[in-house]
């Protein structure tokens, strides 16, 4: 798998702490440590039998993805998914992702190989879809997205997404966890935006991104 498109439990780390955090951020958005829930430092770290040290970075890593709130001499709090996070979160992929389209207008050339690298998380999501696995799926959708949004070429963007990815993922695996036909509205969304993309429909893709987070993403019933 491509790096540079995967979530920071899909990668090879080569320090501790990376992999700490790594397991940790898997952890959360699986729900596996819930939301509201403090996480010790030492706790972490026999979790994942390393030293205080290692945990203590991991800890830090798992504050700058916005998946918990450092609490002095405690630990941390992994936060809470709230309807006005979704919407925050929601609301910069589809400004980030209306900008990459506005951007391949007017490099049309670049189409073909952003088509092309959209193949891939989207047979992935049709696997996940298959086995019914939220996880994956979210996995999958996060890959999807961030290609649309780094084949504007802009270095500092693909930064950004690289920080948002965990977040991006809990936000989709919430949604698909609790309502897994939710993940065949998705995938069909996907299909049209690719579709779009391949046509040169700037126009039509960024009426459609919209469609697709209201579709997708109904944040009434996704906060119940």
């Amino acid at each position: 798998m491509d790096s540079s498109y995967a979530l920071p439990w899909e990668c090879d780390h080569a320090s501790l702490a990376e992999r700490a955090a790594a397991e940790a951020a898997r952890r959360i958005v699986e729900g596996e440590l819930a939301s509201g829930q403090l996480v010790r430092e030492a706790d972490l770290a026999a979790a994942t039998n390393m030293s205080r040290t290692p945990a203590r970075e991991a800890m830090l890593q798992l504050g700058a993805w916005g998946l918990v709130t450092l609490v002095p001499k405690k630990g941390a709090l992994v936060t809470v998914l709230t309807d006005a996070e979704r919407r925050d979160l929601l609301a910069v992929r589809m400004m980030l992702e209306t900008t990459a389209a506005a951007e391949l207008g007017s490099h049309p050339e670049r189409t073909a190989g952003l088509v092309a690298a959209l193949r891939d998380p989207l047979e992935r999501q049709r696997a996940a879809l298959d086995a019914t696995d939220p996880f994956a799926f979210a996995a999958a959708d996060y890959a999807f997205h961030v290609r649309l949004i780094e084949s504007m070429g802009n270095v500092v963007v693909a930064g950004i997404c690289a920080d948002l990815g965990p977040r991006f993922a809990r936000l989709t695996y919430s949604v698909a966890a609790s309502r897994p036909d939710t993940m065949a509205s998705l995938l069909a969304g996907h299909e049209e935006l690719a579709e779009l993309i391949d046509a040169g429909d700037v126009t039509g893709f960024s009426a459609r991104v919209r469609e697709h987070v209201a579709e997708g993403h109904d944040l009434g019933r996704a906060g119940r």
